[in-house]
């Protein structure tokens, strides 16, 4: 299939719009979309089509709470390698949308799959993470083509999380992710709105 201006304009727009949302509506998101984005990931690129991504939808209000603790756990502590001035900028900034977000997703990678018997990752294992990080971004970009956003929550104690979810010793949590209907759309992201760090530019030379 040949790719056209209508799709490069679309993908653009897509781009343009994905934001780490941390504001969140409350309205569910239906059986439907999810499954659409399910199907999505598994459009994704893997080192030797291992596919190792594990995805939780996790529901059970107690893990959900339990969740929202680590965060902020994790955040006080996070907070403390400031001071002064940055230290109230940081406290006043809103890094996740736990509490607000009607969908949580753990994702995990699988350090050790049999799917694709070793190709590619024997002297960068290191690509089993990577392609889970790819498939995140594939279904970042589809829910967004939904009108769906998505936060990455990186500020949590991953090994409590593994433990908290009871999951196989050779997973390792590689994204918490927060879904659902963006409060407010913006094409610019908040760190950046919020004077904690314009974008930069990607570095691109040749050599």
């Amino acid at each position: 299939m040949e790719m056209t201006a209508a799709h490069r304009a679309a993908l653009q727009d897509i781009l343009k719009w994905r934001r780490d949302v941390r504001h969140f509506r409350p309205d569910p998101i239906s059986d439907a979309a999810l499954q659409r984005l399910r199907n999505a990931m598994d459009m994704a690129p893997s080192v030797g089509n291992a596919r190792p991504w594990r995805v939780l939808q996790v529901t059970t209000p107690a893990l959900r709470d339990a969740v929202i603790a680590n965060f902020e756990a994790a955040n006080r502590t996070a907070s403390a390698i400031y001071t002064d001035e940055k230290r109230q900028d940081y406290n006043e900034l809103k890094l996740a949308g736990l509490t607000d977000a009607p969908v949580h997703l753990a994702v995990f990678t699988e350090q050790e799959p049999q799917e694709g018997h070793g190709l590619g990752r024997q002297s960068m294992p290191e690509m089993l993470t990577y392609s889970t990080v790819a498939a995140v971004h594939t279904l970042w970009l589809a829910a967004r083509a939904e009108n769906i956003g998505v936060g990455w929550v990186s500020i949590l104690d991953p090994e409590a999380v593994t433990r908290l979810l009871k999951v196989p010793p050779t997973w390792t949590l590689t994204a918490y992710l927060c879904l659902g209907l963006p409060a407010f759309d913006d094409d610019t992201p908040l760190l950046d709105r919020k004077d904690w760090q314009a974008n930069t530019p990607t570095q691109w030379r040749e050599i």
